[in-house]
């Protein structure tokens, strides 16, 4: 039996990171659409948290309504290109190695990575089949825009992206 290189290892916990978030996300928008469509707001914690079914025909949290076809353009291109830099597997953004290679990219960055590509296609499944993304978390405390699953691995992709990126200097400055 041959074994599986670290390399593929890490592209195969991409792959399921990928395919989980998007089932979550779909099943989650299913259940919104069988439970809250055509019903008030049902609260969680009221005034804190609710459920609130909105057909959100903007981007993500329901900026810039009614521009479909840039969402599918620019989500497109943006799905595949941070689909190909994580399959690939390549850490372009450090700092070649002595013998002139690029390091692999961390688990980290991975994940945030195919964290964020889910939450595209998540998106994108919407928009292609319903013209529109269903979204039903409303964090009412703040009154923040409703969002859905797929928001919130976006999010949170992004945000452990960002502390990928700046662990180098934090790394740096103890030191």
């Amino acid at each position: 039996m041959r074994k599986i290189s670290g390399e593929n290892k890490r592209r195969i916990l991409y792959a399921l990171v990928i395919l989980v978030g998007i089932g979550l996300d779909q099943l989650s928008k299913a259940l919104a659409v069988a439970f809250l469509k055509g019903e008030p707001s049902l609260p969680l914690w009221r005034g804190v948290l609710h459920l609130t079914y909105v057909e959100n025909t903007g981007a993500a949290f329901g900026m810039l309504k009614d521009h479909r076809w840039v969402f599918l353009v620019f989500s497109t291109i943006a799905i595949l290109l941070l689909g190909a830099y994580l399959f690939r597997g390549v850490s372009y953004l450090s700092d070649k190695r002595e013998d002139g290679t690029y390091p692999p990219i961390g688990a980290l960055a991975g994940v945030a990575l195919a964290l964020i590509v889910s939450g595209g296609i998540g998106n994108m499944i919407d928009r292609i089949f319903l013209g529109f993304v269903v979204d039903f978390i409303d964090f009412t405390l703040i009154n923040f825009a409703v969002f859905n699953v797929a928001d919130s691995f976006v999010t949170v992709g992004a945000v452990l992206l960002v502390v990928h990126l700046l662990l180098p200097f934090f790394k740096k400055k103890k030191a």
